[in-house]
């Protein structure tokens, strides 16, 4: 099953993607590697392989709503900008959120590409 949009939440211990249209949704789930290194800038190391990881998750969804405590979406937006761009030219918003269920992201994903779709003349799909 294809569906077009998608709402990620991530911080930096976990990423939740969640795929959608009108009936369906479609849960992953990506983890943090747990390792800790002692070399200098492993914990970058890990964050960018993190990130990488969700990234790929992410590959073919058309538009992706991004959300996250506040830091760790920063984060990620600075990798995917600066190491994926096709990836991030895909994520079409970033909202600050502090961990919401699962039927929470869904319904703020609706309502946001309801609103995105409308101003960009883009029927939404179903």
């Amino acid at each position: 099953m294809t569906l077009f949009h998608a709402v990620v939440f991530i911080d930096h211990s976990h990423a939740q993607i969640l795929q959608f249209d009108a009936e369906h949704v479609q849960a992953q789930k990506v983890k943090a590697s747990s390792r800790h290194t002692k070399q200098h800038g492993g914990a970058v190391r890990s964050e960018h392989e993190f990130f990488a990881h969700v990234c790929d998750a992410l590959d073919g969804i058309t538009e992706i709503l991004a959300t996250g405590p506040k830091t760790g979406l920063a984060d990620f937006r600075h990798y995917a900008e600066k190491h994926r761009a096709q990836t991030a030219a895909r994520i079409v918003g970033f909202e600050t959120v502090d961990h919401p269920s699962e039927n929470q992201l869904v319904a703020l994903a609706r309502q946001y590409f309801l609103k995105y779709d409308r101003m960009n003349g883009t029927p939404t799909p179903t």
